[in-house]
């Protein structure tokens, strides 16, 4: 199977009314750019518009924050039930991940194993891997460019005068109870390289290549801390990590927007996570060996 490039990262939120200001925090603080937003309007309620979100351009990295909308706010809506369900502090829905032959990648992962979900309708154009099968990390393959995406324009370059100074995502973390399992997990059914052993302050782990993103898995050392209870009662995706351009210009930045900062400046630091509507993402200058 060919390398499946990034195409988004998603998260949650349980109610439409809270999307608004998440969106403009990122807008303002990390200098998101919006690619293209799906609203509810009346044609869109007509033909069962379920959900509204804004695609976000990060530097290079497309993010989703989508709320239940429209069919979705209603009880007993498949979406909006997983919508209200995935929100929270800390949790995440997935990942997208793109390949050119859908019916390829199915095969691919039928054949390892992997339960798929298509929704009705969508055949031709993604599946999904359940959060159960991936250590809570949801896979959605997809064949379809997302719209508005300005990566499609080879001459494209993410935004570089912000004062945060983001260059680049660098890595995706996810919580595991263990190496060994997510050594058998993503190098042995996934077949994603194993890119070596980790330490943070926080965790220890191994690194595995996810297409062009890196994947870093992180284990508790004491099964008691932070990353065990998130591995435990949340899974899946716990941070990202951004390079910037000067960590202590960005550190700067962010105090002078009067927002908490956690981690240590001279290696990764982030927002607060209850001050970032409940995401922990990491900044760096440090480039990854």
């Amino acid at each position: 199977m060919d390398p499946m490039p990034l195409v988004h990262i998603s998260w949650a939120l349980a109610d439409n009314a809270a999307r608004p200001a998440c969106d403009a925090f990122f807008r303002e603080v990390f200098g998101a750019e919006t690619a293209h937003e799906i609203l509810i309007t009346p044609e869109t309620e007509r033909l069962g518009l379920d959900r509204e979100e804004s695609l976000l351009m990060i530097g290079d990295t497309m993010v989703i924050p989508i709320a239940p909308a429209g069919r979705g706010a209603e009880p007993g809506s498949p979406l909006g039930d997983m919508l209200r369900r995935s929100a929270g502090p800390g949790r995440w829905i997935g990942v997208a991940l793109k390949v050119h032959d859908l019916a390829a990648a199915d095969a691919w992962f039928a054949a390892r194993g992997f339960r798929r979900h298509y929704d009705p309708g969508m055949e031709a154009f993604y599946f999904i891997v359940p959060r159960g099968e991936v250590m809570g990390l949801r896979l959605e393959i997809v064949k379809q460019d997302m719209p508005g995406d300005p990566r499609r324009d080879p001459s494209w370059r993410p935004k570089s005068d912000h004062p945060l100074g983001i260059e680049h995502l660098q890595a995706i973390g996810i919580s595991a109870d263990s190496p060994e399992e997510a050594r058998k997990l993503f190098h042995g059914k996934l077949s994603w390289p194993e890119l070596g052993k980790c330490a943070w302050p926080e965790a220890d782990g191994l690194a595995f290549a996810m297409g062009e993103t890196v994947l870093e898995v992180q284990c508790d050392r004491d099964g008691n801390g932070p990353i065990a209870r998130h591995a435990r009662d949340v899974k899946g995706i716990c941070h990202l990590v951004f390079r910037v351009r000067d960590a202590h210009a960005a550190a700067d930045y962010l105090r002078g927007k009067g927002l908490p900062l956690i981690g240590d400046v001279e290696g990764r630091f982030a927002i607060a996570p209850e001050a970032a509507h409940g995401r922990l993402i990491w900044l760096t200058a440090h480039s990854r060996p």
